[in-house]
């Protein structure tokens, strides 16, 4: 099996798009919403969001019978820990070169390109 990079596995980061998605939902609700990619058993969900509210990235709150689960970190908090994590085991510690492998990336349209440039010099500006 293959370690992850980051803290969090591919379903819990599909999971945790999903709560962010929807604000707030329960374990029905997130199902639901992956079951229209794949098939998922309710009891992977639900323990995935338990696994995510222990790690500190959901908090929940029980309305009946149900748990609603809500984002405990904001989301921009959480992606900028993960790529500071990627760019200290990939790219030993250098953020250009993160950049520079995005950049040079062959799916990256002229617009995407333009888009950088431009957020690049309102940085410097």
């Amino acid at each position: 099996m293959r370690k992850s990079l980051t803290p969090l596995g591919e379903t819990e980061m599909e999971v945790l798009h999903h709560v962010w998605n929807a604000g707030e939902a329960s374990v029905a609700d997130i199902r639901e919403r992956i079951l229209e990619d794949r098939k998922v058993a309710y009891t992977t969900i639900m323990t995935v969001m338990k696994n995510l509210a222990d790690k500190g990235y959901l908090k929940y709150r029980k309305e009946g019978i149900s748990y609603i689960y809500s984002a405990a970190i904001d989301p921009s908090n959480v992606r900028y820990n993960l790529v500071d994590r990627l760019v200290d085991k990939v790219f030993h510690g250098s953020p250009k070169d993160l950049v520079q492998t995005l950049v040079k990336n062959e799916n990256l349209s002229d617009k995407d390109r333009e888009e950088i440039k431009k957020l690049i010099q309102s940085m410097e500006d």
